[in-house]
Protein backbone atom coordinates (compact mmCIF):
# COMPACT_ATOMS: atom_id res chain seq x y z
CA UNK A 1 0.00 0.00 0.00
CA UNK A 2 1.60 3.46 -1.01
CA UNK A 3 1.12 5.85 1.90
CA UNK A 4 -0.96 9.31 1.07
CA UNK A 5 0.88 12.13 2.52
CA UNK A 6 -2.18 12.55 4.69
CA UNK A 7 -1.28 9.05 6.08
CA UNK A 8 2.22 9.47 6.61
CA UNK A 9 1.36 12.43 8.80
CA UNK A 10 -0.68 10.49 10.54
CA UNK A 11 1.87 7.78 11.64
CA UNK A 12 4.65 10.68 12.10
CA UNK A 13 2.35 12.22 14.63
CA UNK A 14 1.18 8.99 15.94
CA UNK A 15 4.38 8.53 18.65
CA UNK A 16 3.34 12.46 20.30
CA UNK A 17 0.00 10.91 20.96
CA UNK A 18 1.19 7.70 22.37
CA UNK A 19 3.16 9.62 24.58
CA UNK A 20 0.27 12.00 26.04
CA UNK A 21 -2.20 8.90 26.14
CA UNK A 22 -1.22 5.61 27.10
CA UNK A 23 1.83 7.11 29.30
CA UNK A 24 1.54 8.39 32.60
CA UNK A 25 4.21 9.98 35.60
CA UNK A 26 4.02 8.26 38.67
CA UNK A 27 5.46 9.25 42.15
CA UNK A 28 6.51 6.26 44.36
CA UNK A 29 6.99 7.42 48.07
CA UNK A 30 9.01 4.66 50.68
CA UNK A 31 7.93 5.26 54.46
CA UNK A 32 9.51 3.00 57.35
CA UNK A 33 7.12 1.45 59.82
CA UNK A 34 6.72 5.32 61.74
CA UNK A 35 6.47 7.01 58.48
CA UNK A 36 9.47 8.69 58.30
CA UNK A 37 11.14 8.80 55.03
CA UNK A 38 13.62 6.06 53.72
CA UNK A 39 16.42 8.32 51.66
CA UNK A 40 18.57 6.44 49.31
CA UNK A 41 16.65 2.86 48.75
CA UNK A 42 16.93 0.99 45.66
CA UNK A 43 13.59 0.40 44.05
CA UNK A 44 12.79 -2.22 41.64
CA UNK A 45 9.16 -1.34 39.17
CA UNK A 46 8.22 -4.09 36.95
CA UNK A 47 5.26 -3.56 34.33
CA UNK A 48 3.19 -6.84 34.43
CA UNK A 49 -0.08 -6.24 32.26
CA UNK A 50 -0.64 -3.01 30.03
CA UNK A 51 -4.37 -1.51 30.77
CA UNK A 52 -4.97 -1.31 26.92
CA UNK A 53 -6.84 -4.80 25.78
CA UNK A 54 -4.77 -6.08 23.18
CA UNK A 55 -6.32 -9.37 21.86
CA UNK A 56 -7.56 -12.46 19.40
CA UNK A 57 -10.84 -14.70 19.73
CA UNK A 58 -9.53 -17.51 21.01
CA UNK A 59 -12.52 -20.27 19.94
CA UNK A 60 -9.99 -23.05 18.73
CA UNK A 61 -7.85 -23.48 22.15
CA UNK A 62 -8.97 -27.42 22.51
CA UNK A 63 -9.49 -27.62 18.97
CA UNK A 64 -6.15 -29.09 18.49
CA UNK A 65 -4.11 -31.92 18.91
CA UNK A 66 -2.18 -31.66 23.12
CA UNK A 67 1.00 -29.93 21.26
CA UNK A 68 -0.71 -28.16 18.98
CA UNK A 69 -3.06 -26.45 21.77
CA UNK A 70 0.04 -26.51 23.75
CA UNK A 71 1.89 -24.04 20.81
CA UNK A 72 -1.39 -22.07 20.29
CA UNK A 73 -1.82 -21.14 23.88
CA UNK A 74 1.82 -19.82 24.68
CA UNK A 75 1.52 -18.29 20.80
CA UNK A 76 -1.46 -16.76 22.27
CA UNK A 77 -0.40 -15.38 25.75
CA UNK A 78 2.89 -14.61 24.88
CA UNK A 79 1.58 -11.47 22.46
CA UNK A 80 -2.55 -10.87 24.04
CA UNK A 81 -3.80 -10.00 27.32
CA UNK A 82 -7.65 -10.41 26.45
CA UNK A 83 -9.70 -13.27 24.76
CA UNK A 84 -12.84 -13.30 22.80
CA UNK A 85 -14.97 -16.66 23.57
CA UNK A 86 -17.55 -17.49 21.36
CA UNK A 87 -21.29 -17.86 22.30
CA UNK A 88 -23.34 -18.26 19.53
CA UNK A 89 -26.93 -19.35 20.08
CA UNK A 90 -27.45 -22.35 17.40
CA UNK A 91 -24.39 -23.81 18.68
CA UNK A 92 -24.21 -23.08 22.40
CA UNK A 93 -27.54 -25.12 22.56
CA UNK A 94 -28.32 -27.43 19.38
CA UNK A 95 -31.13 -28.58 20.73
CA UNK A 96 -33.45 -26.57 23.26
CA UNK A 97 -32.28 -27.22 27.18
CA UNK A 98 -29.05 -29.14 25.50
CA UNK A 99 -26.60 -25.90 26.29
CA UNK A 100 -22.89 -28.47 25.16
CA UNK A 101 -21.81 -24.83 25.02
CA UNK A 102 -21.66 -24.08 28.60
CA UNK A 103 -18.67 -26.81 29.56
CA UNK A 104 -16.59 -25.86 26.10
CA UNK A 105 -16.69 -21.54 26.83
CA UNK A 106 -16.15 -22.40 30.82
CA UNK A 107 -13.34 -24.31 30.16
CA UNK A 108 -11.49 -21.95 27.77
CA UNK A 109 -12.76 -18.99 30.61
CA UNK A 110 -10.87 -20.91 33.46
CA UNK A 111 -7.99 -21.37 31.30
CA UNK A 112 -7.89 -17.29 30.50
CA UNK A 113 -8.39 -16.91 34.32
CA UNK A 114 -4.79 -19.32 35.19
CA UNK A 115 -3.15 -17.34 32.37
CA UNK A 116 -4.30 -13.78 33.99
CA UNK A 117 -6.21 -13.23 30.13
CA UNK A 118 -9.11 -10.80 30.31
CA UNK A 119 -12.18 -12.30 28.40
CA UNK A 120 -15.33 -11.22 26.81
CA UNK A 121 -18.45 -13.09 25.69
CA UNK A 122 -19.88 -12.66 21.86
CA UNK A 123 -22.35 -12.75 20.97
CA UNK A 124 -25.57 -13.14 22.92
CA UNK A 125 -28.31 -11.85 20.94
CA UNK A 126 -27.44 -12.03 16.60
CA UNK A 127 -29.63 -12.92 14.17
CA UNK A 128 -26.79 -15.29 12.81
CA UNK A 129 -26.10 -18.65 13.89
CA UNK A 130 -29.89 -18.93 14.95
CA UNK A 131 -30.91 -22.14 16.14
CA UNK A 132 -32.72 -24.58 13.80
CA UNK A 133 -35.39 -25.07 16.77
CA UNK A 134 -36.26 -21.41 17.48
CA UNK A 135 -39.09 -19.70 16.60
CA UNK A 136 -39.26 -17.16 14.42
CA UNK A 137 -42.17 -15.38 15.78
CA UNK A 138 -40.79 -12.57 18.00
CA UNK A 139 -43.12 -12.86 20.75
CA UNK A 140 -41.84 -16.59 21.13
CA UNK A 141 -38.44 -16.64 20.95
CA UNK A 142 -38.06 -12.77 22.97
CA UNK A 143 -38.44 -14.62 26.29
CA UNK A 144 -36.12 -17.33 25.29
CA UNK A 145 -33.41 -14.68 24.40
CA UNK A 146 -33.79 -12.60 27.42
CA UNK A 147 -33.69 -15.87 29.98
CA UNK A 148 -30.49 -16.94 27.65
CA UNK A 149 -29.24 -13.51 28.20
CA UNK A 150 -29.55 -13.13 32.09
CA UNK A 151 -28.40 -16.81 32.44
CA UNK A 152 -25.33 -16.95 30.84
CA UNK A 153 -24.58 -13.47 32.42
CA UNK A 154 -25.26 -14.59 35.41
CA UNK A 155 -23.25 -18.31 35.27
CA UNK A 156 -20.26 -17.01 34.02
CA UNK A 157 -19.62 -14.04 36.71
CA UNK A 158 -16.29 -13.71 37.86
CA UNK A 159 -15.12 -15.57 34.72
CA UNK A 160 -16.22 -13.51 31.90
CA UNK A 161 -16.91 -9.37 32.69
CA UNK A 162 -17.43 -7.99 29.28
CA UNK A 163 -20.33 -9.08 26.78
CA UNK A 164 -20.73 -8.15 23.01
CA UNK A 165 -24.31 -8.19 24.09
CA UNK A 166 -25.92 -7.87 20.43
CA UNK A 167 -24.46 -7.68 16.69
CA UNK A 168 -25.54 -6.09 13.98
CA UNK A 169 -29.21 -4.72 14.19
CA UNK A 170 -28.52 -1.79 11.93
CA UNK A 171 -28.60 -5.18 8.98
CA UNK A 172 -30.68 -7.88 11.36
CA UNK A 173 -33.66 -6.94 9.60
CA UNK A 174 -33.24 -8.55 6.33
CA UNK A 175 -33.10 -12.29 8.14
CA UNK A 176 -36.47 -14.20 8.34
CA UNK A 177 -36.01 -15.62 11.80
CA UNK A 178 -37.38 -14.37 15.38
CA UNK A 179 -34.71 -11.47 15.65
CA UNK A 180 -34.60 -10.51 12.09
CA UNK A 181 -38.95 -10.03 13.07
CA UNK A 182 -37.95 -8.58 16.09
CA UNK A 183 -35.93 -5.76 15.00
CA UNK A 184 -38.44 -4.92 12.37
CA UNK A 185 -41.49 -4.80 14.56
CA UNK A 186 -39.82 -3.06 17.23
CA UNK A 187 -36.46 -1.00 15.53
CA UNK A 188 -33.26 -1.40 16.17
CA UNK A 189 -32.80 1.44 18.73
CA UNK A 190 -35.51 -0.62 21.58
CA UNK A 191 -34.05 -3.70 20.71
CA UNK A 192 -30.38 -2.84 21.55
CA UNK A 193 -31.92 -1.24 24.93
CA UNK A 194 -34.06 -4.24 25.69
CA UNK A 195 -30.74 -6.73 25.22
CA UNK A 196 -28.29 -4.61 27.26
CA UNK A 197 -30.60 -4.23 29.87
CA UNK A 198 -31.24 -7.78 30.58
CA UNK A 199 -27.25 -7.91 30.63
CA UNK A 200 -27.21 -5.24 33.18
CA UNK A 201 -29.44 -6.68 35.24
CA UNK A 202 -27.70 -10.09 35.51
CA UNK A 203 -24.73 -8.44 36.42
CA UNK A 204 -24.80 -4.52 37.39
CA UNK A 205 -21.13 -4.01 37.12
CA UNK A 206 -20.72 -5.72 33.77
CA UNK A 207 -19.09 -4.25 31.13
CA UNK A 208 -21.80 -4.25 27.75
CA UNK A 209 -21.00 -3.47 24.14
CA UNK A 210 -22.73 -3.26 20.99
CA UNK A 211 -21.19 -4.31 18.00
CA UNK A 212 -20.85 -3.48 13.99
CA UNK A 213 -19.51 -3.90 10.96
CA UNK A 214 -21.72 -1.30 9.07
CA UNK A 215 -20.27 1.43 8.83
CA UNK A 216 -22.64 4.09 8.30
CA UNK A 217 -25.03 6.44 9.04
CA UNK A 218 -27.70 3.78 10.45
CA UNK A 219 -24.77 3.09 12.79
CA UNK A 220 -24.08 6.33 14.02
CA UNK A 221 -27.81 7.04 14.25
CA UNK A 222 -28.06 4.18 16.33
CA UNK A 223 -25.69 4.52 19.13
CA UNK A 224 -26.72 8.42 18.95
CA UNK A 225 -29.83 7.10 20.11
CA UNK A 226 -28.52 4.99 22.98
CA UNK A 227 -26.56 7.51 24.00
CA UNK A 228 -29.11 10.19 24.30
CA UNK A 229 -31.38 7.45 26.02
CA UNK A 230 -28.36 6.75 28.66
CA UNK A 231 -29.18 3.12 27.37
CA UNK A 232 -26.53 0.97 29.75
CA UNK A 233 -24.28 0.81 26.99
CA UNK A 234 -20.55 0.87 27.96
CA UNK A 235 -18.33 0.75 24.76
CA UNK A 236 -19.01 1.18 20.87
CA UNK A 237 -17.88 -2.12 18.98
CA UNK A 238 -16.16 -2.00 15.57
CA UNK A 239 -15.50 -4.88 13.23
CA UNK A 240 -13.15 -4.58 11.00
CA UNK A 241 -12.42 -7.86 8.89
CA UNK A 242 -10.63 -6.33 5.41
CA UNK A 243 -10.96 -9.79 3.45
CA UNK A 244 -11.23 -7.20 0.33
CA UNK A 245 -8.81 -4.75 0.70
CA UNK A 246 -7.35 -3.07 3.58
CA UNK A 247 -8.95 -0.16 4.75
CA UNK A 248 -6.87 3.17 3.89
CA UNK A 249 -5.34 4.39 6.92
CA UNK A 250 -7.23 8.05 6.51
CA UNK A 251 -10.32 5.70 7.27
CA UNK A 252 -9.33 3.96 9.72
CA UNK A 253 -8.72 7.53 11.59
CA UNK A 254 -12.01 9.08 9.99
CA UNK A 255 -13.30 5.95 11.57
CA UNK A 256 -12.26 6.78 14.96
CA UNK A 257 -13.08 10.29 15.06
CA UNK A 258 -16.54 9.64 14.05
CA UNK A 259 -17.82 7.29 16.73
CA UNK A 260 -15.34 9.16 19.43
CA UNK A 261 -17.69 12.09 19.20
CA UNK A 262 -20.48 9.93 21.11
CA UNK A 263 -18.13 9.94 24.37
CA UNK A 264 -17.73 6.17 24.32
CA UNK A 265 -15.10 3.94 24.27
CA UNK A 266 -14.09 2.34 20.79
CA UNK A 267 -13.35 -1.46 20.69
CA UNK A 268 -12.25 -2.87 17.21
CA UNK A 269 -13.88 -5.96 17.87
CA UNK A 270 -12.99 -8.31 14.84
CA UNK A 271 -9.61 -7.22 12.77
CA UNK A 272 -9.21 -9.13 9.70
CA UNK A 273 -6.01 -8.10 7.48
CA UNK A 274 -4.71 -10.78 5.13
CA UNK A 275 -1.73 -12.36 4.02
CA UNK A 276 -3.03 -13.42 0.47
CA UNK A 277 -5.02 -13.11 -2.02
CA UNK A 278 -7.82 -10.65 -1.53
CA UNK A 279 -10.96 -11.71 -1.98
CA UNK A 280 -14.82 -12.83 -0.30
CA UNK A 281 -15.22 -16.65 0.30
CA UNK A 282 -12.36 -18.11 -1.81
CA UNK A 283 -12.21 -21.06 -3.15
CA UNK A 284 -10.13 -23.24 -0.39
CA UNK A 285 -7.23 -23.89 -0.70
CA UNK A 286 -6.84 -19.70 0.26
CA UNK A 287 -2.44 -19.90 0.81
CA UNK A 288 -0.88 -17.12 2.65
CA UNK A 289 2.18 -15.96 0.44
CA UNK A 290 5.66 -14.45 1.16
CA UNK A 291 4.53 -11.19 -0.53
CA UNK A 292 1.25 -11.14 0.88
CA UNK A 293 2.76 -11.89 4.56
CA UNK A 294 5.02 -8.59 3.79
CA UNK A 295 2.28 -6.70 3.01
CA UNK A 296 0.38 -7.93 6.44
CA UNK A 297 3.06 -7.43 8.09
CA UNK A 298 3.70 -3.67 7.12
CA UNK A 299 -0.42 -3.10 7.47
CA UNK A 300 -0.39 -4.54 10.77
CA UNK A 301 2.07 -2.30 11.95
CA UNK A 302 0.58 1.13 10.83
CA UNK A 303 -3.34 -0.18 11.60
CA UNK A 304 -1.94 -0.87 15.34
CA UNK A 305 -0.20 2.41 15.73
CA UNK A 306 -2.68 4.49 14.76
CA UNK A 307 -5.31 2.81 17.19
CA UNK A 308 -2.90 2.86 19.84
CA UNK A 309 -2.29 6.21 19.35
CA UNK A 310 -6.06 7.08 19.24
CA UNK A 311 -7.69 8.20 22.69
CA UNK A 312 -10.81 6.85 22.55
CA UNK A 313 -9.72 3.47 21.77
CA UNK A 314 -8.89 0.70 24.46
CA UNK A 315 -9.37 -2.37 22.87
CA UNK A 316 -8.58 -3.90 19.38
CA UNK A 317 -9.32 -7.78 19.16
CA UNK A 318 -7.33 -9.64 16.04
CA UNK A 319 -9.77 -11.94 14.92
CA UNK A 320 -8.31 -15.34 14.01
CA UNK A 321 -5.08 -15.87 15.54
CA UNK A 322 -4.20 -18.54 13.24
CA UNK A 323 -4.93 -19.86 9.83
CA UNK A 324 -6.25 -22.87 10.52
CA UNK A 325 -9.52 -22.71 12.07
CA UNK A 326 -9.78 -19.02 10.40
CA UNK A 327 -13.12 -17.73 9.45
CA UNK A 328 -13.87 -18.43 5.15
CA UNK A 329 -10.48 -20.50 5.48
CA UNK A 330 -8.88 -17.24 4.76
CA UNK A 331 -4.94 -16.99 5.77
CA UNK A 332 -6.01 -14.05 8.13
CA UNK A 333 -4.35 -15.32 11.15
CA UNK A 334 -0.86 -14.12 12.29
CA UNK A 335 0.44 -17.75 12.43
CA UNK A 336 0.45 -19.60 9.73
CA UNK A 337 -1.64 -23.06 9.54
CA UNK A 338 1.25 -25.03 11.16
CA UNK A 339 0.95 -22.57 13.99
CA UNK A 340 4.51 -20.90 13.08
CA UNK A 341 4.36 -16.61 13.31
CA UNK A 342 4.30 -14.86 10.32
CA UNK A 343 6.06 -11.41 9.82
CA UNK A 344 2.98 -9.64 11.39
CA UNK A 345 3.05 -11.51 14.32
CA UNK A 346 6.42 -10.60 15.57
CA UNK A 347 5.82 -7.59 14.16
CA UNK A 348 3.03 -6.89 16.46
CA UNK A 349 5.09 -8.76 19.39
CA UNK A 350 7.90 -6.02 19.28
CA UNK A 351 5.31 -3.00 19.44
CA UNK A 352 3.40 -4.69 22.01
CA UNK A 353 6.06 -6.46 24.47
CA UNK A 354 8.73 -4.32 23.72
CA UNK A 355 7.74 -0.48 22.13
CA UNK A 356 4.87 0.10 23.84
CA UNK A 357 6.30 -1.65 27.33
CA UNK A 358 7.57 -0.33 29.86
CA UNK A 359 11.49 -1.41 30.59
CA UNK A 360 12.48 -2.95 34.13
CA UNK A 361 13.32 0.53 36.02
CA UNK A 362 15.95 0.43 39.02
CA UNK A 363 15.19 3.83 41.22
CA UNK A 364 17.04 5.34 44.04
CA UNK A 365 14.45 7.37 46.42
CA UNK A 366 15.90 10.60 47.28
CA UNK A 367 16.05 12.81 50.37
CA UNK A 368 12.27 13.10 50.52
CA UNK A 369 11.83 9.48 50.15
CA UNK A 370 10.98 9.63 46.38
CA UNK A 371 11.80 7.76 43.37
CA UNK A 372 9.63 9.05 39.85
CA UNK A 373 9.45 7.45 36.71
CA UNK A 374 6.46 7.35 33.59
CA UNK A 375 5.64 4.32 32.00
CA UNK A 376 2.64 2.81 29.80
CA UNK A 377 -0.56 2.75 31.39
CA UNK A 378 -0.89 -0.78 32.96
CA UNK A 379 -0.24 -3.10 36.18
CA UNK A 380 3.33 -2.80 37.99
CA UNK A 381 4.93 -4.27 40.59
CA UNK A 382 7.35 -2.59 43.33
CA UNK A 383 9.75 -4.38 44.79
CA UNK A 384 11.97 -3.06 47.50
CA UNK A 385 14.22 -5.64 49.47
CA UNK A 386 12.11 -8.62 49.58
CA UNK A 387 8.80 -6.58 49.59
CA UNK A 388 6.54 -6.14 47.15
CA UNK A 389 3.47 -3.58 46.26
CA UNK A 390 1.48 -3.70 43.03
CA UNK A 391 -0.76 -1.24 41.49
CA UNK A 392 -2.30 0.50 38.59
CA UNK A 393 -0.82 3.63 36.43
CA UNK A 394 -3.28 5.24 35.15
CA UNK A 395 -3.79 8.62 32.97
CA UNK A 396 -3.28 11.86 35.44
CA UNK A 397 -1.05 12.16 38.33
CA UNK A 398 -0.32 8.74 40.16
CA UNK A 399 1.15 8.85 43.54
CA UNK A 400 1.95 5.50 45.64
CA UNK A 401 3.14 5.11 48.93
CA UNK A 402 4.77 2.21 49.99
CA UNK A 403 5.47 1.15 53.88
CA UNK A 404 8.15 -0.94 55.10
Amino acid sequence: MQLSPKAQELLASAAERIERYRKADCTIRLLDARGRPVRNRTVQVEMTRHAFLFGANIFPLFEFDEKQHETYGQRFRALFNYATLAFYWGAYEPEPGRKTGRDQQKRIAEWCKRHGIETKGHPLVWHEVYPRWASNDPDAVKPLLEARVREIVREFRGLIERWDVINEATVGHRYENGVGKWLVRDGAVKVVTETLNWARAAHPKAFLLYNDYNISPEFERLVEALVKSNASLDAIGIQSHMHTGDWTLERVWEVCETYARFGKPLHFTEVTVLSGQHGWERPRPWRSTPEGEARQADYVEWFYTLLFSHPAVEAITWWDLADAYAWQGAPAGLLREDLNPKPAYERLRKLIREQWWTPLQTLTTDSQGVARFRGYLGAYRITVDAKTHMFELKRGKNAVRMRL
